[in-house]
């Protein structure tokens, strides 16, 4: 099984035994009190110069997380997008826990999206997978529900699979 994202011009392959595919995650405010008052601000100087750096670096995905204390991710996420947009022609990774973010982001991205991410949880699978089909897009599965990260590999097998039906029972 083979799963393309795609930019402008550009198209990522990544499964079983073809090689590693790098995912620059730099775009995240986590930990970056600079970036996250920029986005509060409206602002996407930070972003912009992330965004190069990365794809210079050799990054085959870049992965745009605008989620902070204080930023409209409805509003904010899809300004950064276009951001992006205008300085890589790289597939982008939606990254962000607010579905309405994720659809206000894919409206403005014209290409094969990756969507970071859905879970295991019952309103993850609810408001992500149906996304998913819609737009076309790939998306992360986490092995995570309402009961946290699981301690050990049959609990986590278990979510996979929860996920992996739900989605195939959408298309």
């Amino acid at each position: 099984m083979e799963t393309v994202v795609t930019g402008k011009g550009t198209e990522v392959k990544f499964g079983p035994d073809l090689p590693t595919v790098i995912i620059a995650e730099r775009i995240n405010p986590t930990g970056r009190k600079s970036l996250a008052e920029e986005l509060k601000q409206g602002k996407f100087d930070i972003v912009r110069e992330d965004a190069i750096k990365q794809t210079e670096a050799g990054a085959h995905i870049i992965d745009i997380n605008v989620g902070a204390a204080g930023v409209d991710e409805v509003e904010i996420l899809p300004r950064a997008v276009k951001m992006v947009m205008e300085v890589t022609n790289q597939p982008l990774c939606l990254d962000s826990a607010n579905p309405k973010a994720l659809k206000s982001a894919l409206e403005v991205y014209p290409y094969k999206a990756l969507i970071n991410s859905v879970n295991g949880e019952e309103r993850s699978l609810e408001e992500i997978l149906p996304m998913v089909k819609e737009s076309g897009s790939a998306v992360i599965c986490l092995t995570m529900d309402e009961g946290g990260i699981p301690d050990n590999v049959e609990k986590r097998f278990e979510i996979a699979e929860k996920i992996i039906k739900r989605a195939e029972s959408i298309g």
